[in-house]
């Protein structure tokens, strides 16, 4: 069995959930009254046997960081958060029936797809714009995002995903992220993106169910890859235990309104469904599989 532990302030954000502890308490100073919550959870009690996370679903950013020196047209960029991806998994966690876990901040605040010794895990300079706020950045600075924005997200993914396992069940992890339709000049011919490691239960059954619509281009392992050592929580939450998982890549532009989110989410939905109907789905892989991840 997978044991991840966290710091003392994730035990109090436990708290905070359920309504006993302030949450303009949890992470120091850096979270003040009118800041948001680290993690929003829609549809907790979702019978599918699933968990869907959207790693970069907020732009926002805590008041004491100052915009992180960015001004608006910087942060409403795919440098802040995947633009049209929260959409989309607020409307599968309800046709999925299933709980849906959203991070709070920007990415650029704190990744939460990232390990937070990666570099990029708090960019200085992201698609060529620089985060004057992320300069310099000491380990008291690092810490506090982390324990104000980071943890708390990942917290409540394991304990969504526990309280699930206690039903007997074994939950897919689905991560829904969207992708720039162009970038450093190259158009991306993908209108999707399904990315996997060494366990492709799930991406070989969506694959076979998303080109029953020959209208569509999708990317196996594009236009990332899930054998790419960068991402968390996936990594974090799916591979170790061997539970089946899946990552989207949407492109954005596809998914930038909410008809063109609510329409994905219909086609994804769907498919998704059917691919959650298999027998092999339910299960946890092999160690041999887990090891090769």
């Amino acid at each position: 069995m997978m044991v991840i532990t966290f710091r003392t302030v994730d035990i109090r954000y436990i708290g905070a959930m359920i309504g006993q502890i302030p949450r303009q308490d949890i992470g120091g100073d850096l979270l003040g009254p009118d800041d948001p919550p680290a993690v929003t959870i829609v549809n907790r009690d979702g019978g599918a046997p699933a968990v869907l996370l959207c790693d970069h679903a907020s732009n926002r950013i805590p008041a004491a960081l100052d915009q992180l020196g960015l001004d608006e047209a910087a942060r409403s960029r795919h440098i802040a958060w995947d633009i049209g991806a929260a959409e989309v998994t607020r409307h599968l966690a309800s046709q999925l029936d299933a709980p849906a876990l959203f991070s709070g901040y920007s990415r650029l605040v704190v990744d939460c797809n990232r390990s937070l010794d990666d570099p990029t895990a708090m960019r200085q300079i992201s698609d060529g714009t620089i985060v004057p706020g992320n300069r310099g950045l000491d380990a008291n600075a690092r810490t506090a995002r982390a324990e104000a924005c980071y943890w708390p997200y990942h917290m409540a993914v394991t304990e969504t995903i526990e309280r699930i396992a206690t039903r007997g069940i074994v939950p897919a992890i689905i991560s829904i992220h969207t992708c720039t339709p162009v970038i450093k000049g190259f158009e991306r011919p993908w209108h999707i993106g399904v990315l996997s490691n060494a366990d492709r239960r799930m991406a070989d059954l969506l694959i076979a169910e998303l080109l029953h619509d020959s209208a569509l281009c999708i990317g196996d392992n594009e236009p990332y890859s899930g054998l790419d050592p960068h991402g968390y929580s996936i990594e974090t939450h799916a591979l170790p235990a061997g539970r089946p998982n899946v990552l989207l890549e949407i492109r954005q532009d596809l998914v930038d309104t909410q008809h063109g989110a609510q329409h994905w989410a219909v086609l994804v939905g769907a498919a998704l469904h059917s691919v959650m109907a298999e027998p092999e789905i339910t299960q946890v892989i092999g160690a041999d599989v887990r090891a090769a991840s």
